[in-house]
């Protein structure tokens, strides 16, 4: 056999401890993205009015890849760190330990809430922002 299940196993129960804290990093930078949203809001448009259209365009571009990518990623590893517990917490359960499984539980749900939390903040973020570049640019337009 090319592989071993309990290897595989073993191997994927490994990724719950990075992934969760890619998805606290990920809830950190939703965080700092949303005080640079605001500061931008307040300051940083009126000074892109002033701004070459190619520069705000290239501006936009890098910090809209920025929020879909928030948008986007956290929330899928929010659903890998869900189910990455269940598994054990399940056989758990079948050996008679129910306390395991309900820290399987707890440790899936707080992931996907972590998940969920930088996702949303990435979609709003991303929402607003193409609104203020598209009237940023046609402000440049007229």
């Amino acid at each position: 056999m090319l592989f071993d299940m309990n290897n595989l196993h073993a191997a994927i129960t490994s990724l719950l401890t990075p992934v969760i804290a890619i998805l606290i990093a990920s809830v950190a930078f939703a965080v700092l993205e949303s005080g640079i949203a605001i500061g931008e809001r307040l300051f940083g448009l009126r000074q892109m009015r002033q701004s070459a259209s190619d520069a705000v365009i290239k501006t936009a571009r890098h910090r809209l890849e920025r929020a879909d990518l928030l948008a986007r990623i956290p929330p899928m590893l929010g659903l890998m760190a869900t189910i990455i517990p269940l598994g054990p917490g399940l056989a758990a359960l079948g050996q008679g330990n129910p306390a395991q499984l309900a820290q399987a539980v707890t440790t899936a749900f707080d992931a996907t809430v972590l998940g969920l939390i930088a996702g949303i903040a990435g979609l709003v973020i991303g929402k607003l922002r193409r609104r203020w570049y598209e009237d940023v640019l046609e402000s440049l337009e007229s």
